[in-house]
Formats: C-alpha cells, sequence, structure tokens
C-alpha cells in the first residue's frame, strides 16, 4: 500500500480509536534533570494578567509557559488548530519508549518508509538498518522521516496500532484539539494548539531520552559500513546563552516552521511553541525575541489570545 493511502486509511481508523490509554512510562537514565511537576490534563492554563510591554511575534500562533507554575506567560492565537508538521516526532518517540521495545533490535528501512506524499529526501536508503535507538535519535535530532516511519513500522501490530496509540496518548494528555494520522508529520492532517503542545511538550521532558536526543548537536552512526554525521535542526542547542532541555523543530508548506522547546530562561523553566512561522529564520527569531524579552529585565509578560 503506497504512503498516501495508507494516510487516509488511517485517518478512517482512527475515528473509531479508543481514548484508553495504559499510563506506562519508560524510566531514563541517560540524563538527570530536575522535572518540575507534570501539567494536569484537565487542568486549563493558568493566566498572567500583569501588564508590561508588548513583545511582537511573527509566527501565526505562540505560547510560552511558565513550566513550574503553569502560568501562561505569552499567547497568541493559541486555540488555532493547524499541521504540526515533524513536532509529531516527539508523540511518535513517547509511543515508542512507552512500549518499552529493545533499543538495540536491528530495524530495515523499507520502500513503504520512502516519502511520496511530500518527495522529501533522505540520507537513510532502502535496505539500510539501524537499531531501534538510531533511529530514535534520527528522528528528534535531525527530524529523519524514514526513521520515524520504520519506527511505527517495527511498532508491535505495525503502523496502524502505532496511529491508534498516537491518539490515546494524546487524549491521556488531554490533547484534545489533537489529530494523528502518521509518525513523520508529512501529512497535514496531523493537527493541534500551542495550548495542546505544551502538554506535548511538558509531558516529552519526563523522558530522559527525548532530552538527550532531542537536543544533542550532532550524532555520528555508523550505516552499511560507513559513519555518517547528522546534525540537529534546531541551531540554538549550540548557540551561546541558551539551556534547551528539549527541542524539535518542524516543517511542510502547510504547516510553515514550526518550532518547539523547554528552556531555562530569566530563572524560569519555560516551553515555548511556536507555528506557522514562514520566514526561513522566523522561528528562530522569534525565539530570541522571547529570550531577550523575558531577560531584559523585572516585569511580568501579558498574555494575549
Amino acid at each position: 500500500m503506497s504512503r498516501f493511502r495508507l494516510s487516509i486509511a488511517l485517518s478512517l481508523a482512527l475515528a473509531a480509536a479508543t481514548a484508553a490509554a495504559d499510563g506506562r512510562t519508560r524510566e531514563g537514565t541517560i540524563r538527570a534533570a530536575a522535572v518540575p511537576p507534570a501539567i494536569s490534563p484537565g487542568a486549563a492554563l493558568a493566566e498572567d494578567a500583569y501588564p508590561a510591554r508588548a513583545l511582537a511575534l511573527r509566527s501565526a500562533s505562540a505560547l510560552v509557559l511558565d513550566q513550574n507554575s503553569g502560568a501562561t506567560i505569552f499567547g497568541k492565537n493559541t486555540a488555532a488548530v493547524l499541521p504540526i508538521a515533524s513536532i509529531t516526532k516527539l508523540m511518535t518517540a513517547m509511543v515508542v519508549l512507552d512500549a518499552k521495545l529493545p533499543f538495540d533490535e536491528s530495524i530495515a528501512i523499507n520502500q513503504d518508509d520512502v516519502d511520496y506524499l511530500k518527495g522529501t529526501r533522505s540520507r537513510l536508503k532502502v535496505g539500510a538498518r539501524l537499531t531501534r535507538e538510531d533511529l530514535l535519535r534520527l528522528s528528534l535530532m535531525a527530524s529523519e522521516n524514514r526513521a520515524a516511519s520504520a519506527l511505527a513500522r517495527a511498532y508491535p501490530g505495525g503502523a496502524y496500532a502505532f496511529m491508534a496509540a498516537m491518539n490515546r496518548k494524546a487524549a491521556e494528555l488531554g490533547m484534545h484539539d489533537s489529530r494523528f494520522i502518521d509518525s513523520t508529520g508529512l501529512t497535514s492532517a496531523n493537527v493541534s494548539t500551542a495550548q495542546d503542545l505544551v502538554k506535548l511538550v511538558d509531558a516529552s521532558f519526563r523522558y530522559a531520552e527525548i532530552r538527550a536526543f532531542s537536543t544533542a548537536p550532532r550524532y555520528d552512526v555508523r550505516i552499511n559500513g560507513r559513519e555518517q554525521t547528522f546534525r540537529n535542526t534546531n541551531l540554538l542547542v549550540k548557540t551561546g546563552g541558551w539551556q534547551i532541555g528539549l527541542s524539535k523543530t518542524g516543517y511542510i508548506s502547510e504547516a510553515g516552521r514550526c518550532l518547539v522547546m523547554q528552556a531555562r530562561l530569566a530563572q524560569k523553566n519555560v516551553v515555548i511553541v511556536l507555528l506557522d512561522s514562514w520566514g526561513k529564520h522566523t522561528r528562530i527569531g522569534d525565539a530570541n525575541r522571547i529570550r531577550k524579552w523575558l531577560e531584559s529585565g523585572p516585569h511580568k509578560p501579558p498574555t494575549r489570545t
């Protein structure tokens, strides 16, 4: 079955997906981190009503959240339902980790992993074999679409079962305006809101593997006997002055350029969501504007909706 037909079939099959969740998590040991209390799935995001200088961001939708208190520091079109592109891969990673599948299992890239929808290229050739850990690293750090596709295909029950698990996880996290029909984000039918995505980022931050893999500046992996270097799609992970605990970028034409991060700014643990940034450097520019704004002095930022 072609990838395009699979996406259509998944969208129909997942309409009846149940919202049950098994609640399992994987205990990570890769990186120790001070993890703040999780955002309650049913809780409305608190708002900070203090007046202050306006923050002009160019992303169509944006949300900055105090991760410890759950207070909204800044919001712009936070309820807009938008395609999220490769931000999807954070959900992909959580589903893989929750299943506790062997990290050292060898998985082959095959023709089903080739992107016939958008025609994107990949350095992972058909026939290449990588471990599940390598695929997870490349999916999160380098946003490798074939890696994310192979992870779903190698899941117990295959891609259909994987998509159902993604939507169950979204329901478990209280992401009520989010839908997933593939593991890569290449389809514009994967949608969410900034309000939902702060829950996704906060939940992903609970996994040591996701924190470590998504923020690594580079990863060297041997493929078919040849070592290759892959680099992080977010240049900020190696930029001085940023303390980034989790990172994921995304892009397809329908979604524009997207960026989500967990970071330490102005003595706060914050979650940043930037969606639908059309300029090539807009999402990075907006992230730097947020950082400068928060660190410019003692003030309470306003909330806009």
